[in-house]
Formats: C-alpha cells, structure tokens, sequence
C-alpha cells in the first residue's frame, strides 16, 4: 500500500483497514499530518494542531488494538474539531482574541463520545468569531482567494483538502451546510437535540446544532452514528433507540423516492450561474420531482430565525459584551446591539412560530416527499475573505430543526464547487442519508 497517498482513504475504509491491521493508526495520522504540512499554508485551516500529541494519540490507540481491547467504531481515525467545541486537552478560543489561550477543564459531551469510539482528536479547526461574527483567516481550498464559507471554515476546507477524513462544525444558520457546498464535501446538520451540545459555546441554544463533514456518505454515517446520544440536560434531546445510520444509509430504497423542490421566497437572491447549475440538475430528475409552493406565511420564517438568533446572541455574549465589546468586530457588536433592542414579546412569537411550521413540514414529509430540494447557497462561494456567504437557502431548515445535507453535485460558472441541499424530517436522519445516496447514484447513472 502507498503510504504516501493514506491521507486520501475515507475514514470508514481507514477504520476498516486499521482494524484488520493492514495498516496502523499511526501511519495514517502521519500521512494525514504530511497533507496539513503541504497544504495548510496555503488554506490556514487550524487554530490550534499539536503533531506530536496527535501521533502519541495514535500510537495508544494502537497499543490498545495490539492488546486485544475493544475497539469502537472510529478507532485511529483523526478528526477535526470546530474551535467552539470544548476539548480538556488542547485550547477552546471561540475565535476571539477575548478567549485567547483558554483551555477549559472537561471535553464537550460530543467529544467524549468520539473518544469513546476511538477517535483520535486532531487538532482544533478554524472558526469565525464566537460562529456568528467577522471571518476567519481559512482560505478555500479549491481557489484561496476565495471564501471556504463559515462559520465552521476551518472544519469544511480540511476535510475537502484531505487533512482530515472527518470534521465536527456547527450550523445556528448556515455554518454546515454553506461551508460544505463552497468546499465541494458532505456536510449534515442533524437533527437538532440528536447530537448533545453540552460543552459546545452558545450562540443561540434554540437554533444552535453540531454539524458533521466528511468527503462520502458512508463517512457521514459513521460519525453521526458515533455522535449520537441523549443528553438529559439538552432541551431537545429526547431518550431514543439508537439507529443504525451506517446501515440505513446503505440500504437501497424501498421504491423511488419523490423529491419537494423548494425555491423558498429568496430565490432573487440566487446567482444565475447557480441558478441554470440547479435547473439541470432538477430536469436530470425528471418525474422524480416536483415543485413544492410554500404558504405565503412562511415568509416570517426568516425574520424570526433573525430575531431568535440575536436576542440569543446579546444574552450570551453579554460577558464579553460588558468587559471587552471594543475588542468585537463591528459586526458582532451591530448583531448584539439589534439583539438588546428586540421586545420580549417579538421573540416569544418567533419562538411560537417554530411548532407551527414543523406541523406543515410533518404533513409534507408523511404524505408526499421523502426529502425536500434547495440549493446548498446562493452560488458559489464568494471573493475575498470579507463574507463568509448568505445562508439564506439554510436559515428555514435551521429554525424548524430538520435535518439538512449539503451534497456536492454541482459546480459554478468559474468551476467552484456548489452543493444541493436536501432535507428531511424530524429525526429522519437516517432516511435522508439514504435519499440522498439514492440521488447520488441516479444522477451517476444517468
């Protein structure tokens, strides 16, 4: 086997071959730490990545495997971590210089399942500020002078440059899905509750979710069914049997699934390029869908997901607010200062407003369509490192809670990559993992 080209195996067969022995979790950490050698000055996709603590990682986990432990799931494979996502052993600094050199005393609760499964923590990945301010300094890995998108910057251009095989980020708009379809890789927004958030800094605990990018599917749900667990504390986590996303993503689907195609009310938004780039794929499709009108109230949908998130914002930043707002970036302290100012009585509409969209998706999902359609983003990722890109074609599945993947089928008119987006229902997962194999194979075949 060519060591020199491990960096590129997808965690599942990596996971695979380290436990049949034919190679070792130290080997392919070395190789993965060779491809951030060669190619992160360039895309500048780590805050935070030790190669030694990462290679001593390794080589315990391949003690334990030479000495007959159990072994989970993930064992030796690397992972990027999102630097709002807590870890005891390296530093969390929520890309902010108020949090520099911070190190909390305990891993977040999802990376205590990964270690569980035998993850090997890479290192921490480049994040905007506190998730929902100015840009980072990651670079897009298929054009550097472009944007890789954000929040979860890092986490996407990592996984698309092969540093890693897996990647966790966040999503409380666009911060998954948007990066994943300017970096051309998978990334899922589960469920929200199904992943704990404990551990996770709060940007606005009723959108907030942990996000997952990989480069297959396959790999998709192996981290999801690694990540997976209630959380007693979490609001939205509920106590459920554990389901087998790795084989529901492998099965084949029981009949053809029919596709919602939804514009939303800000199809204007869309670049034109992206737009022909989504009609193609659409027309590919044929019978297999059709267009879904949303009710002319869905329209209030993205003023409430703006006006939950930064009231959310203001109340959790109001530390960092009170002892240090000159040292936030102008447009953090724009967002806080519209959050103070939003009425109670304004949020607890948009917050009653979530139910009652969910009960329509449900109708939809019941009766009709095994997934909805979107694109991913506007168009392919923007120029320059001043925007990390508008979420606007994320901020609905966000608000209600659904699950939504970004899959990369398509590219721009510059040839950037742009994803499309597919949704599912409430704790679908699993079901949306299949679809969109499904969809996958059939635009392979066509």
């Amino acid at each position: 086997m060519d060591l020199s080209t491990l960096h590129a195996l997808s965690a599942t067969d990596a996971a695979r071959l380290i436990r049949e022995g034919v190679i070792s979790s130290e080997q392919y950490v070395q190789a993965c730490l060779a491809r951030v050698r060669e190619t992160d000055a360039r895309i500048e996709a780590w805050t935070f990545l030790d190669p030694d603590y990462a290679l001593s990682q390794a080589r315990a986990a391949d003690g334990r495997r030479l000495s007959g432990q159990a072994i989970g799931p993930l064992h030796g494979v690397p992972i990027g971590i999102k630097d709002i996502i807590e870890s005891a052993d390296m530093p969390t600094e929520n890309g902010s210089p108020l949090h520099a050199g911070r190190t909390p005393s305990r891993d977040a609760a999802v990376v205590t399942l990964l270690r569980g499964a035998g993850a090997v923590i890479m290192g921490k990945t480049v994040t905007t500020e506190f998730a929902c301010g100015a840009s980072g300094k990651t670079r897009n890995p298929h054009n550097a002078e472009y944007s890789p998108g954000g929040s979860s910057s890092g986490s996407a251009a990592a996984v698309a440059v092969g540093m890693v095989p897996l990647a966790l980020g966040s999503q409380t708009g666009g911060s998954t899905v948007r990066p994943a379809s300017y970096c051309g890789v998978y990334g899922l927004k589960p469920t929200r509750g199904l992943i704990p958030r404990r551990g996770m800094s709060r940007v606005a605990q009723t959108l907030d979710t942990v996000g997952l990018f990989a480069r297959t599917i396959d790999d998709v749900a192996l981290l999801l069914e690694s990540c997976v667990a209630y959380d007693e504390g979490e609001l939205e986590s509920t106590p459920r049997a554990h389901a087998p996303y790795r084989a529901l993503a492998a099965e084949d689907v029981p009949m053809p699934p029919t596709l919602g195609v939804v514009k939303t009310p800000h199809w204007d938004r869309m670049d034109a390029d992206a737009k022909d780039a989504f009609a193609k794929l659409v027309a590919r499709l044929g019978d297999r869908v059709e267009e879904v009108e949303l009710p002319g109230a869905i329209e209030q949908a993205w003023e409430s997901h703006a006006l939950i998130m930064e009231a959310e914002v203001a109340v959790n930043l109001a530390r960092e607010w009170d002892k240090g707002r000159a040292r936030l970036s102008e447009r953090l302290r724009s967002r806080i200062e519209r959050g103070r100012a939003h009425p109670a009585a304004r949020y607890l509409e948009a917050l009653a407003q979530i139910p009652r969209l969910n009960d329509g998706f449900a109708e939809l999902f019941e009766h009709k369509y095994d997934a909805l359609l979107t694109p991913a983003a506007t168009g392919v990722a923007p120029k320059g490192l001043a925007s990390t890109g508008d979420p606007v074609f994320c901020s609905l599945w966000t608000l209600c809670g659904l699950p939504a993947l970004s899959v990369p089928l398509m590219t721009g008119g510059n040839g950037l990559p742009l994803g499309a987006q597919l949704v599912g229902s409430r704790h679908g997962d699993g079901r949306l993992l299949r679809t969109a194999r499904w969809l996958v194979d059939t635009l392979r075949r066509a």
